[in-house]
């Protein structure tokens, strides 16, 4: 069996519609996540999965279409995707740490708090030193 270039053509459109349409469920997912979860570090896990699962696969099915059904591979797509591939994860986890920092509380069924001993030992660490420095100075 010989591939022709309408069957490639043709697994290439499939590939396409699949990465886009996975991408608008992805998305369509993360938007119910954010009305329906409870607390803000959910909400955000749900938002950070849809910028780069959601929005990755719909950039990656664009820029197929451009370089296969267009001829020419589009620069602007491939930063777009470098770019919500890096800075999705780095943004949900800031706003994530903000919240935790600002006091916003755990969800009342969360089993684990990972950041408190953390926090913890750091606030004790800075006032150790603050507290050395204090005496270096006299």
């Amino acid at each position: 069996m010989s591939l022709n270039a309408e069957t490639i053509m043709g697994a290439g459109e499939l590939l396409i519609g699949l990465l886009v349409l996975f991408g608008a469920l992805v998305s369509a997912l993360s938007a119910f996540g954010l009305i329906r979860l409870p607390d803000v570090y959910l909400r955000s896990h749900a938002a950070t999965k849809s910028a780069t699962l959601g929005v990755l696969a719909v950039l990656t099915g664009a820029f197929l279409y451009f370089m296969f059904y267009l001829g020419h591979v589009s620069a602007k797509l491939l930063l777009g995707i470098v770019f919500v591939f890096m800075t999705g994860p780095v943004a949900g986890h800031l706003n994530g740490r903000a919240a935790y920092r600002t006091g916003v509380s755990l969800w009342r069924h969360s089993v684990r708090d990972d950041l408190k001993g953390e926090l913890k030992r750091a606030r004790e660490e800075r006032e150790k030193r603050e507290v050395r420095e204090e005496r270096e100075e006299w």
